[in-house]
């Protein structure tokens, strides 16, 4: 018996030294990098930014479709900070987060200067979303929509070049849908972090390429095709 034994320890022994030369090596692609937050002055902006607006000429100006936009007090905004909607701050899809503006109401003339704190809106035709506060200051509140003025006078990151860069595509009403992408995307683009997520209007798919190239994220946006969503091109830092 002792013996027996000894043979099926021994037979044991042999199996798993000969399995020990088929180890499987899981390979996970890296996590991409974390975004620095990118705090505001209290309030949004303060007399510092007001003073730089009225000596300084903006960097870059465009027309566009503002509306505003609500949410929890407990919800962090794109830069890190806790949302608030009575600070003058708006979300841009591309701008640099914490750059300085001024939104002008075309149609009624109400301005206010303001910084960059969120990502948005994700709706085409749409180039910003207000605060409350900045809503309410540019006229922008009861109309809902209006056409603006931005008025960029200060980046803390260059425009042009560089950056950390996203496609965004969505939103989807069912999660499923969400998921399904995301599966085809990793296929499509093994280089690249594809991830789904819940957001405020449905769910969406968040492609961010090796490196969070600029370029690369274009090409990606261009490529895509309108039945798998809208996909907007998106500034991360």
């Amino acid at each position: 018996m002792v013996r027996a034994c000894a043979v099926v320890v021994a037979g044991m022994s042999l199996l798993l030294a000969g399995c020990s030369h088929h180890e499987v090596v899981v390979t996970r692609r890296p996590a991409p990098p974390r975004i620095a937050p990118t705090p505001v002055p209290p309030g949004g902006v303060d007399k510092e930014d007001a003073e730089f607006v009225a000596t300084h000429r903006p960097l870059f100006s465009e027309e566009g479709q503002a509306t505003w936009y609500d949410a929890p007090a407990s919800k962090k905004a794109a830069n890190g900070q806790a949302f608030d909607r009575s600070a003058m701050t708006a979300a841009h899809r591309t701008l640099p987060m914490g750059s300085l503006l001024k939104v002008t109401n075309e149609k009624t003339g109400q301005s206010a200067i303001l910084r960059v704190t969120d990502r948005g809106p994700f709706v085409k035709g749409r180039s910003i979303d207000l605060s409350i506060a900045s809503a309410k200051a540019t006229g922008v509140y009861r109309m809902g929509l209006a056409t603006v003025r931005i008025d960029v006078y200060k980046t803390p990151k260059p425009m042009g070049i560089g950056g950390r860069w996203c496609v965004q595509i969505g939103a989807f009403e069912h999660e499923g849908k969400a998921r399904s992408l995301e599966r085809q995307l990793e296929r499509k683009y093994p280089d690249a972090q594809v991830i789904d997520f819940a957001g405020d209007t449905g769910y969406w798919v968040r492609i961010r390429p090796a490196g969070d190239s600029r370029e690369v994220a274009q090409q990606i946006a261009r490529s895509l095709k309108p039945a798998e969503g809208d996909a907007y091109l998106t500034r991360l830092d």
